[in-house]
Formats: structure tokens, sequence, C-alpha cells
């Protein structure tokens, strides 16, 4: 069931707190929300699963593009855990939630057990960030989620072997049907934001996973992703050998995380937590 808690700035940010056990705080990409993991969930040991929707996605409220940051859901993310009374959490971060599960092992990491990072690291590559800008606030030209889900497969290079009924629960899950077409599930200024993030310099996200240091940390990468390259994982993996790792063949961004080889490095990370 979705609930709502209040930020300190009052925004009502929408989340979900299910099971018992080890608290596996879930934090989901740029444009997703927390149904994002419903494809790991039946997967999980048994576990606390926490989730949550940033603001400006999902069923949040929308409060503007200059809220739409990385240190910003950070904050909101602490929120969550203040609320529910959760003093530290195992964290899963997709693509944008890494990026925060790292800052939150720079800024907060006595609330953290673990982080486990879904295809997203230090160095994002320029190729991925240019794809997200093609299609990020906007809505697709389909009008229907048969429609979309029909074309995903051209439109997703790098996925392989994915059957179309996947293809349509993913068109399902990140877009909504209207009389006037499918809408995407996000505020639009996001796009904004995005942008202005695209536009400025790089920044060194470096120090932010070394930040992990003494953390149990996982990786797990899309053997064809366009945002986390083959050589920025290895330099990953040799700053931290003990880091598990996972590379998820016919997925590029972003693994959709019930694979064989996403599920036994998640269970592994937990029981590293544990």
């Amino acid at each position: 069931m979705t609930r709502f808690f209040t930020a300190p700035d009052g925004a009502r940010l929408a989340y979900k707190d299910e099971g018992e056990g080890l608290a596996l705080l879930c934090l989901a990409g740029l444009t997703r929300t927390m149904g994002d993991f419903d494809y790991l969930r039946p997967h999980l040991p048994p576990c606390r699963l926490i989730r949550m929707d940033y603001r400006g996605r999902g069923a949040s409220d929308w409060t503007g593009a200059a809220t739409y940051t990385v240190p910003q859901e950070a904050q909101d993310a602490l929120a969550l855990m203040d609320h529910l009374g959760v003093d530290r959490a195992a964290v899963l971060g997709t693509s944008r939630g890494g990026l925060i599960g790292m800052l939150l092992a720079a800024l907060a990491k006595p609330r953290l057990m673990g982080l486990c990072l879904n295809d997203i690291g230090p160095e994002i590559h320029r190729a991925g960030l240019v794809r997200i800008f093609d299609y990020v606030g906007r809505n697709p030209a389909s009008k229907t989620h048969q429609v979309l889900a029909d074309a995903m497969p051209r439109n997703m290079p790098g996925f392989a072997n994915v059957p179309p009924a996947r293809w349509l629960e993913e068109a399902r899950l990140h877009y909504t049907a209207t009389e006037t077409g499918l809408k995407i599930t996000y505020d639009p200024a996001l796009r904004d934001a995005f942008l202005a993030a695209f536009d400025g310099p790089p920044a060194d996200l470096w120090p932010l996973f070394d930040a992990c240091a003494g953390l149990p940390l996982a990786l797990i990468r899309g053997a064809n992703s366009d945002l986390l390259t083959a050589e920025t994982a290895a330099e990953m993996r040799r700053r931290r050998p003990d880091m598990i790792f996972a590379e998820v063949p016919d997925r590029a961004h972003i693994p959709f995380l019930d694979e064989a080889e996403s599920v036994a490095a998640i269970r592994a990370f937990l029981a590293a937590c544990a």
C-alpha cells in the first residue's frame, strides 16, 4: 500500500514499507518510480523493503525543477528513514538512485549498512546522458501501451531476449494512458533540472565512491550499458577488490534486477550487510 510522509519543506512524498527484517531502501532512477523494484521483490530474501517516489515523480508532490537534485533527494531519503524510525538501511540504488546512495555514504555513512549500485558509477558516459536528454520530460509519440511496447525492442538498443510481456509491463509502469495518448509519470520540469546538470561542468564523483570504504558494496552492470562503461566498472573493482560484481548479458541501461545474475548479486550483498 502506498503511504505518504511530509518532508521538512512540506512536500508530500509517497513511499511503501513492506516486510520485516533487514531494512533495504530502494532508490529508483531519474524518471522512475518505486514500481521499478516490483520485478525484484519476489526474489528477495525476507527483509523490510522500503521504496519511495522522489519529489516530482509518481505519486509525490511536484515541487519544481530547482528541487529535483541529488542532494535534495538524498535529504528526502534520510527524512523517510527518520519518519519510519530506521536508524540504518542497506541501499539499492538504480542509476540516479546509486548517485544518491554514494552521496549518502559521503554525508551520512552511519545510516548505511551497505550500498548496491545498479548500472551506475562515479563516471557517467556522455553517450548515455545524450540518450536520456532525448526523451526526458517528453511524452511518447505512441498512443497506447501496446503500441509503445511493440516499439521498445527497436528503441532500446542493447537489450535482447526480453519477452514481449516485459515490454508491456515497462510501458504500463512508466506511462499513464489518457484520452489524448500516453503521458509520463513525472513532472515535465524534471527536464529543466536534468539540462541544468547536463550543461554544467562534469563533477568528480570518485570521492563519493571512495567514501563507501568500509561498507559492503555491490555493482550490477548491464553488459551493453551506454552509461556505465566496462572501463569505469573495472576501475571501481580495482579500488574495491571486495566489491560484489555481476554483469548481466543482453541488458543495457538498466537491468530489470530479476535476472539471475542480478538476483544472485543482491542476495550476496544483503548477506554481507547482515
